[in-house]
């Protein structure tokens, strides 16, 4: 077992990406906020691939771009542009500021690979956005929220993502069970993509770890179960023993970009099966919401 996971991570190392393309998405004041381009060796601007964008996690207040480059080093094989946004932080030090001029990167963010999307070679139809804990929340925000836009972008163009995919995302900021009520307050049903769950969203997968002491397995179930009454997909994949970004590492950084990639084949954005595997898990393993027992093991913190 041992053997197996150690050959598997190297072999992760090994998936090969070109030089990431950065451009600038947006101006605020002197600084300009920009975005990492991933793309397929043989992508062309004109193309019409699918296209994620993955926003970092860090409670908003931390955390860089960066932290999804494995997987767009591997996803970038299966055909997808991966983008990646840099978004302004909160201070760590005024704790009730609430994430609006996150939530105001993120949506200019979209806009603007929409608004690029021949020179970028992607389908603006099949632009799927993913994230971690706050990158979570603010992936799941452009999925189904609305509103919470910066004055300065172009409203004519679409925020609105086709596709989520969510690692332990701190998608419910309520006061049951949320995360972030104390920047949120009274605001929250506006700023809680949990609480503005409606028929149009986009199908979404969910990565968390049952041991995670910022979002409590039942809340992310309730989001499921809320997500399906409304008549939207939603795939849950739980795994016991693991924390608060348990997918930065592997084997777990491995076996959800494996169930990543099946969710967006079943949806038409990648073709044919993983070219990677997952290593076996314990027996103690994944809980599905959907399905009975399958397997698991590791973690690390967001």
């Amino acid at each position: 077992m041992l053997l197996v996971v150690a050959i598997f991570a190297l072999a992760s190392h090994a998936w090969a990406a070109d030089e990431v393309d950065t451009q600038t998405f947006k101006k605020v004041g002197d600084r300009e906020l920009k975005v990492r381009i991933q793309k397929p060796a043989d992508a062309k601007p004109g193309d019409s691939r699918p296209a994620i964008v993955l926003f970092h996690g860090g409670g908003w207040v931390g955390g860089a771009p960066k932290q999804f480059d494995e997987q767009c080093k591997y996803l970038i094989t299966r055909g997808i542009v991966c983008i990646q946004p840099a978004y302004r932080l909160l201070s760590r030090e005024e704790t009730t500021q609430p994430p609006d001029i996150c939530i105001h990167d993120a949506k200019s963010a979209m806009r603007w690979v929409r608004l690029h999307a021949k020179d970028l070679g992607i389908d603006p139809n099949r632009v799927a956005a993913g994230g971690g804990s706050a990158g979570g929340h603010l992936a799941a925000f452009v999925g189904l929220a609305e509103g919470i836009d910066d004055p300065q972008d172009d409203k004519t163009l679409s925020a609105k993502a086709n596709a989520l995919v969510l690692f332990n995302p701190v998608f419910d900021n309520g006061p049951e069970g949320g995360w972030g009520t104390a920047r949120v307050g009274d605001r929250f049903k506006e700023l809680s993509p949990a609480h503005n769950i409606s028929s149009d969203d986009p199908p979404t997968v969910i990565f968390i770890g049952r041991n995670d002491r910022l979002i409590p397995t039942a809340t992310v179930e309730r989001f499921a179960a809320n997500m399906k009454r409304a008549g939207v997909r939603c795939d849950l994949h739980i795994y016991d023993g693991q924390g608060h970004g348990f997918f930065n590492s592997n084997p777990y950084q491995t076996i959800t970009l494996v169930e990543a990639d099946k969710f967006l084949m079943s949806l038409g954005y990648l073709s044919g099966e993983p070219t990677i595997q997952a290593p076996p898990l314990p027996a103690s393993g994944e809980q599905s919401a959907d399905a009975p027992k399958k397997k698991k093991k590791a973690n690390r913190s967001e």
